[in-house]
């Protein structure tokens, strides 16, 4: 009679019940459930916690050279012209 009791059985039972063989089968129950977590968190999109919490060190007010959005610029021959700046951008 052989060591095989199943025929679908790959390991004999005898290894099956081994200490080596729980260490062995509790990293790879691990390392499967860290692979999902990656590959969840990988399709998930990005949380950002800077948009959840005010930062001390934001500016209520605009530190430009131009706080009013616009600059009249004085070139010769284009005394006319007036370059306005977008606030947005």
């Amino acid at each position: 009679m052989s060591a095989i009791s199943h025929p679908l059985t790959i390991l004999p039972s005898v290894l099956l019940h081994t200490e080596w063989f729980a260490v062995l089968s509790a990293f790879v129950a691990l390392n499967t459930i860290m692979y999902v977590a990656l590959a969840v968190g990988k399709v998930l999109p990005k949380v950002y916690v800077s948009d959840w919490v005010r930062s001390r060190n934001r500016r209520s007010q605009t530190r430009s050279i131009y706080p009013d959005g616009y600059v009249v610029v004085a070139e010769p021959g284009v005394d006319s012209w007036e370059v306005l700046l977008d606030r947005a951008g």
